[in-house]
């Protein structure tokens, strides 16, 4: 068998994985790792390990099922000490930067006055000293700006916490993966591998190419003890491949959440991928078999993990020329560089490329063109979220994602620099969202008054701002997508909608709204393929 041409199967999920929890752009960040390592992880854990039986009750209740808890039984608590201890002692250094950025955040607020900055930098605790600048606005608040491209190059930026889990799966369940660590499991491979090691783009290569079991094993260097497990991964069945489409139309197809594939003969343009596996639940979907050979161009358009997915990213980075991401603000702690995040995980620094609001990429018959993108982010100031305009073959397709539009004004504007109504909008509608701290609580140097917190939300849209949005760029189409709805999406988002719950009242409203306008529109659901005459 080891000399056998195999292909790997494509209903292998691969989990990229730090300090065995699942990865997102804030925990390859040196800076933002930190704290969620420190305020997040081991408090989790912690909690696990004082009083188990409260998150299994938790877990209970579907409501709950995103919250902070660990989902295992109580045989697995020593596992958890375990691990918590090893987090402890291998990322002290992490640990200690975290201490850091608390109290110089403290210093500043106490010290940072409107007077020169400079005698402060001589109290910057030893750790920080040299990746920091101390800055105000222009009404003397003070802040932190991280040199994070120093950042990278230093002890706080280690491959070695990195590793990928492989296992085989045949249905679209899967458990919410952000509040519990991945523990070694029988059915699971477990690789210490760096998310930037180009063994990686081989063994995703095997989906469609198929490849010597041998060779790839000892570029693994698998384990004896694996090697069951992991024979048990590859095929020498021939997998489905999809065509290469060489329409005249542009083609547009939706493979679930915000991930859009949009050709034309001479191009192919993939955004915000989160792709499903093959599994035979009933539910219509593409899968990676629906994939051309090559993607020209990937676009993310903010850093939430459930748009910029590193699981989908990393098995397309083997066939991705080009990667664009939304500029930065350039090093505040709660907007890390999406450009230097892909960088080190192995993207080709040539292939990253940032676009600004308004800025535009000329493409092989068209132009890719960056739109402001309000909202989502509980009012902080992150710059690192974009929607975009995609012209191709005469028409004007609009990605706007988790949009929020708080000020109608900017689509006024936009439709007048556009010239042209929009052909397709494409627009989430989540417009519940979760409270700040849910995703940024990490983060935060002083606590959150409650009422403060449940006032600012990472929503989008709902129906009166969705339908004033419509008026403005008048499109022929509307879609509502990126709702988190596709049963191989709950490991992200945890979200379980009723017909009562607001996000699904207001988009359909908006259908119904445009319809009756002479409007074609949908809410998106699994898989949906459209041609763009």
């Amino acid at each position: 068998m080891k000399n056998q041409q195999l292909y790997l199967k494509h209903n292998v999920v691969v989990e990229p994985l730090i300090n065995q929890w699942y990865a997102w752009p804030y925990l390859i960040s040196p800076a933002t790792a930190a704290m969620f390592i420190a305020h997040s992880h081991l408090k989790i854990m912690q909690s696990f390990v004082s009083t188990p039986q409260v998150h299994i009750s938790a877990l209970k209740n579907p409501a709950m099922l995103g919250g902070p808890f660990i989902n295992y039984d109580i045989s697995r608590v020593d596992e958890i000490k375990v691990l918590m201890d090893k987090t402890i002692k291998e990322q002290a250094h992490m640990l200690e930067l975290a201490e850091a950025i608390k109290t110089l955040d403290k210093m500043l607020t106490n010290e940072a006055t409107g007077y020169s900055l400079e005698p402060v930098y001589q109290k910057i605790p030893e750790v920080l000293k040299g990746y920091v600048e101390l800055v105000y606005d222009l009404n003397n608040h003070p802040s932190i700006r991280f040199i994070e491209g120093l950042l990278y190059q230093s002890p706080y930026y280690n491959q070695s916490a990195q590793s990928i889990a492989i296992y085989l799966i045949n249905s679209d369940k899967r458990n919410f993966v952000f509040s519990t660590p991945r523990l070694e499991d029988d059915s699971c491979l477990h690789l210490s591998i760096p998310f930037s090691c180009k063994v990686i783009d081989e063994l995703f290569k095997m989906k469609d190419v198929p490849c010597s079991l041998s060779s790839i094993e000892e570029k693994l260097n698998i384990k004896d003890k694996d090697y069951e497990l992991f024979t048990s991964l590859f095929t020498e069945e021939e997998p489905h491949k999809s065509t290469e489409y060489i329409g005249d139309d542009v083609r547009i197809r939706y493979f679930g959440h915000a991930c859009l594939l949009i050709e034309s003969k001479n191009i192919s343009i993939l955004c915000d991928p989160i792709i499903s596996y093959k599994c035979d639940t009933g539910i219509n979907r593409y899968t990676y078999a629906d994939l051309p050979d090559s993607i020209d161009y990937i676009l993310v358009t903010h850093n939430h993990q459930d748009h910029c997915m590193f699981e989908t990213l990393l098995q397309l980075r083997h066939k991705t020329k080009n990667v664009i991401v939304p500029k930065n603000n350039g090093g505040g702690l709660a907007d890390p560089s999406l450009k230097l995040v892909l960088q080190n995980i192995g993207f080709d620094k040539g292939k990253v490329r940032e676009i600004d609001e308004m800025e535009t990429i000329e493409i092989a018959g068209g132009m890719i063109i960056g739109l402001p993108f309000f909202g989502e982010h509980g009012d902080l100031n992150i710059r690192t979220k974009i929607a975009y305009v995609i012209r191709l073959q005469g028409k004007t397709i609009c990605i706007a994602a988790d949009s929020n539009n708080l000020q109608p004004k900017v689509y006024e504007y936009i439709h007048n620099f556009l010239g042209n109504d929009v052909d397709v909008l494409f627009l989430g509608m989540e417009c519940d969202g979760g409270p700040l701290t849910w995703l940024y609580g990490s983060l935060l140097t002083q606590p959150l008054p409650r009422k403060m917190d449940q006032s600012r939300r990472a929503n989008g849209s709902n129906y009166e701002k969705a339908i004033d949005l419509v008026k403005q760029l008048n499109p022929k189409e509307v879609y509502v997508y990126a709702m988190g709805q596709e049963p191989w999406l709950t490991f992200l988002t945890s979200i379980q909608y009723t017909e009562e719950s607001r996000p699904i009242i207001d988009s359909n409203k908006l259908v119904e709204k445009c319809t009756a306008q002479g409007i074609v529109a949908e809410r998106l659901f699994g898989q949906k393929e459209l041609f763009l005459k």
